[in-house]
């Protein structure tokens, strides 16, 4: 059964990503809006997705906003996106309904048909107001272990993949893309539990809202969904000829007796905290294959000096054979503590204070202008003009944000160990 649920989840994504010789889902000058209701107001996986748009798969003249409102349904969304999200021109929108559309209980006839109703209007209104890239996401789980008891959890994450059923099911009669959050997240919630134990949860400590871990795996089931291939960089060395290479992104700075320095603009995807703590990226990757999938900083090396060498990246040496170097490794995976580190963090924390000022912007601003037209009519122009104030206020929050991200030196020391 393990083997068959692992399969499922590897078919089902594969299924999302995009064909070989078409146009890939996200393209230079989008603008992504990630839409969802308070899970995606806790402002996390949208977060994460910011920063892999920005530092480990990076396009000319890229936007990214989240929208998400708490105890919003696919239905309430439909109501107010022509003046909440629409506005903002978005070519490619990530949406994700469900957990408050099921209603905490058994799927009810009435449930289910609001719920793909209110999915095919989102995705018409999208179409009609000319977005490109359409990702319908499905709802992810419960935890559980907290939310209310084991009985009612188990009856509510059959109803959440009813949703996604739903969900998937009108993606594909519109021609959309879809993203399975809920069978990922069943998936690693299982695993992680048989490591740590019923306390950690993947579904949050409510069982519904969760914390940095479960986040990432909606982060990662977004991504996949976009197609990205996973490729950060790879960098060959020849130690019998002192000469190094990179692809894309990395440029070599020099190679000599068996250290390599380089410069990324590209950063691999990284990591923090304690594994064993729900509010730790860490410990959550090692039950999914978020690095094989999406964060491939490949490093290879051929005529090692010996049997085993150490290979030392920043302040951190790890030891390999020399078959593990001459097929490669994952630097991102192997050395969780690695250069990248700070500068990562820099650039999230001016992620979150973007995307910070995006709830109040949409919540107390935007959705109440075209009450405070009605009141005021007269004034149309002006309140048309703070609006547009706000979104470019926006607009420099997201360019301070890109802009932190700036080219890494980093070293890589090769040598002989016992």
């Amino acid at each position: 059964m393990k083997m068959l649920s692992f399969f499922l989840v590897g078919l089902t994504l594969a299924c999302q990503t995009v064909a070989v010789g078409e146009q890939p889902l996200l393209q230079s000058g989008d603008m992504v809006a990630v839409i969802g209701d308070s899970i995606t107001e806790q402002k996390q996986y949208s977060v994460f997705m910011e920063d892999y748009l920005l530092m480990c798969q990076p396009l000319d003249k890229l936007r990214v906003a989240q929208f998400g409102w708490g105890g919003e349904t696919a239905a309430g969304f439909a109501r107010r996106m022509d003046n909440d999200v629409l506005r903002f021109k978005p070519t490619l929108i990530t949406t994700c309904f469900g957990m408050n559309d099921g209603g905490y209980g058994p799927l009810s006839k009435d449930r289910a048909d609001g719920y793909r109703q209110a999915q095919q209007q989102i995705v018409d209104k999208a179409k009609a107001a000319g977005v490109r890239t359409i990702i319908v996401g499905s709802p992810g789980c419960v935890d559980s272990d907290k939310f209310r008891n084991p009985e009612q959890a188990a009856i509510y994450n059959k109803t959440l993949g009813e949703l996604r059923d739903i969900a998937r099911e009108v993606a594909q009669s519109s021609g959309v893309a879809f993203a399975d959050v809920h069978t990922p997240m069943m998936d690693v919630m299982q695993k992680a539990k048989r490591k740590y134990g019923h306390e950690y949860h993947v579904a949050g400590g409510d069982g519904v809202h969760p914390d940095a871990d479960g986040q990432l795996v909606m982060a990662y089931a977004f991504l996949k969904a976009l197609g990205f291939d996973g490729e950060i960089g790879k960098i060959t060395v020849d130690m019998s000829a002192n000469h190094a290479a990179a692809t894309s992104g990395h440029k070599v700075l020099s190679c000599a007796n068996g250290t390599v320095e380089l410069e990324s603009s590209r950063y691999p995807f990284c990591f923090f905290g304690d594994p064993k703590a729900t509010s730790a990226t860490s410990g959550i990757i090692e039950f999914m294959p978020f690095n094989d999938d999406l964060n491939r900083f490949t490093l290879v090396v051929e005529h090692a000096p010996a049997d085993k060498c150490r290979v030392t990246w920043g302040t951190a040496s790890r030891v390999f054979t020399r078959e593990q170097l001459a097929k490669g490794i994952n630097l991102a995976a192997e050395f969780i503590d690695n250069p990248f580190c700070e500068p990562f963090r820099k650039v999230e924390a001016a992620v979150r204070t973007q995307q910070n000022y995006e709830t109040p912007l949409v919540k107390s601003l935007l959705t109440k202008v075209p009450e405070f037209k009605q009141m005021a009519p007269q004034e149309a122009a002006a309140i048309e003009q703070v609006a547009a104030g706000g979104i470019r206020r926006d607009q420099e929050l997201f360019a301070a944000a890109a802009s932190a991200v700036t080219p890494i030196k980093h070293k890589l020391m090769i040598e002989a160990s016992k």
